[in-house]
This record gives structure tokens, sequence and C-alpha cells, in this order.
């Protein structure tokens, strides 16, 4: 069984002035997602789903295309592609948005797009974020050992302190999970940052403690997760009810850390907490960038990346 990778791709950077998605950042010009798909192909996936918005997919999808003709699986067979588009309208009958809402609902509505096209485990990552080859064969392992399970998902948690950026203060999902790996909770933490005393500091979102010592060990959400094909169902039932609640707000958004606690406190689903070695990068702010393209140079000197990536 050969899991499929569904790439989230459809959010504008407005932090980053522009399409992130698109921007070359490796020595030839590659993007970020050209080196996720390289390491998830070494890991053994079959078929790449992109999740775009429709006004920038006829131009996605034809430099995918033109990207990786001639690339093939780890079994020598074509690697395939398949794009959806998320859109703030395609949301079940019977709900209508507020007329002045203009983004789509985030990120656990972004999945729930493919659900059409994608029938075996799969992996959720960002189009804009590095995650490193050791996260995609970890994944890819846990994916291809649940091809028969229901209801027992995964997400791979960083540690905090490969995943902050030198520029500002982020985001990140602090996991909490119990002795046997299983995630209990995601608690949502602001302008996470390592201070001059070398302690990483943030504001929790839930508690509205501001300030808070974070430890820098903590396994976070970078936003990939292992799915069965059974989630779907199950989410988009998480979804009906979120709507019922949300369905005019202008800003409200379903994400995936939101219907896995909805599922884990319901006790229709279960999330099992992998870790990974491998440190994250992306780019958050515009100031990130240089570091990045240098990071992607440093990891082709090493030989660890072809350059170029993928050969015409």
């Amino acid at each position: 069984m050969k899991p499929t990778l569904l790439v989230l791709a459809a959010g504008m950077g407005s932090r980053y002035g522009g399409l992130k998605q698109m921007d070359g950042v490796g020595p030839c010009g590659e993007t970020i997602i050209d080196y996720s798909i390289y390491d998830a192909v070494e890991a053994g996936f079959g078929k790449v789903v992109y999740v775009v918005r429709t006004y920038f997919r006829e131009q996605f999808e034809q430099t995918v295309r033109e990207k990786y003709a001639g690339v093939t699986c780890a079994d020598g067979t074509p690697l395939e592609f398949m794009f959806v588009c998320q859109e703030l309208e395609r949301i079940p009958a019977g709900f209508t948005p507020n007329p002045e809402r203009k983004k789509p609902w985030g990120t656990a509505h972004a999945v729930l797009m493919a659900k059409d096209v994608i029938h075996e485990p799969f992996a959720v990552i960002n189009g804009d974020d590095y995650y490193g080859k050791d996260s995609f064969h970890i994944l890819g392992d846990w994916l291809r050992a649940h091809e028969h399970t229901e209801g027992i998902y995964s997400i791979v948690g960083f540690e905090l302190d490969n995943t902050l950026s030198e520029s500002g203060g982020v985001s990140r999902g602090i996991c909490a999970y119990d002795k046997d790996q299983h995630l209990t909770d995601v608690v949502e933490h602001l302008n996470i940052a390592k201070e001059a005393d070398g302690i990483v500091y943030g504001d929790n979102s839930v508690s509205g403690e501001t300030h808070v010592v974070l430890d820098g060990k903590a396994l976070c959400s970078m936003n990939m997760w292992g799915f069965t094909p059974d989630y779907f169902d199950k989410s988009a039932a998480v979804f009906n009810a979120f709507l019922q609640a949300n369905a005019d707000s202008l800003k409200k958004e379903f994400y995936i850390p939101y219907a896995m606690d909805c599922m884990i406190k319901e006790g229709t689903g279960a999330c099992d907490v992998l870790s990974t070695p491998s440190r994250w990068f992306g780019v958050t702010y515009k100031e990130d960038r240089p570091g990045v393209v240098a990071k992607f140079q440093e990891l082709a000197d090493k030989g660890i990346y072809p350059a170029p990536l993928y050969k015409k």
C-alpha cells in the first residue's frame, strides 16, 4: 500500500506578502513543497493531492505537471497528482456563509475537499513547511501499519526548540498526551520566542496567561497528520456541528486540532503522537526567507539533496 500526501496549499501568506507555495528557495529554484514531495516519494508515498484555490489552480497545476513530469514512485510507477479546490461556499447544504465573509473555513475544511479523491491512508502537511526526511519515513510507516484500522489517527510532534523563528514570535499548538502517547489536547500558544536568557516564552491562548515559560523539548503540532479514510466522515460530522454554531461568523475557522479534539472528547477517534528528530523550518515572515535559502543550500552542499532536485 502506498499512502497519499495531501498538501494544504490554498493559503496566501499575508505576513509573507505573496504566494509562498510558489516561491523558489532551493539552490535551483525549488519550492518547499518540492522538498516535501521528494521526501514523501523516498518514504513510499504514491500520490499527491493539492488543496488550492480556484483563482490560481490553473497556473499551479501547469507548474506542477511540468516540474514533476517523469517522477516515479519507489516501485517505478509514475507519481500521481490530483488537485481539489477549497472555497468558502463549499459547505454542506442548509448552511449559508455570512455574505461579508471572504476566507474559507480553515485547515480541517481544506482536508474535507479531498474526500472524493482519497481512499487510502494519507498524510496532511502544510505547503510552506519543511518537515525533514525522518518525519516522512516515520509517518509513512505508521500509515502503512494502519491500512485496515479505523478511528486511530496520528500527529507528528516536533520539539518546540526546533520550530522557532529568529524573525519574531510564532504560534504553536503544544501537544498533551498520556503515557501511551495518545493525544489528549493541543493547546495553542501565541507569540512564542526564545529570549536573551535562553528560555522559551509564550502566551497561552486558552488560559489567557501571558509570558508563560515553555519547555523547549515539548512536542508541538506543525500540522503534519496521518489519517485513514474514515476520518472524512467523522470530520464532516464535526464540521456540521461547527457550522450550526458558526455559519454566520466572519472569522471562525475549522482547524484540524479542533476537529481532532472533538473526536477525542466524543470517543469517536484517538490520535497517536509520533515524535521526529527532524528540525522544522519555513517562511513565517519575509525576513525568514534568506535563512531558509541558506539551509537548503547547506543540505545540497552536504549531498542530502541533489541540485537540481528534479532533472528535466
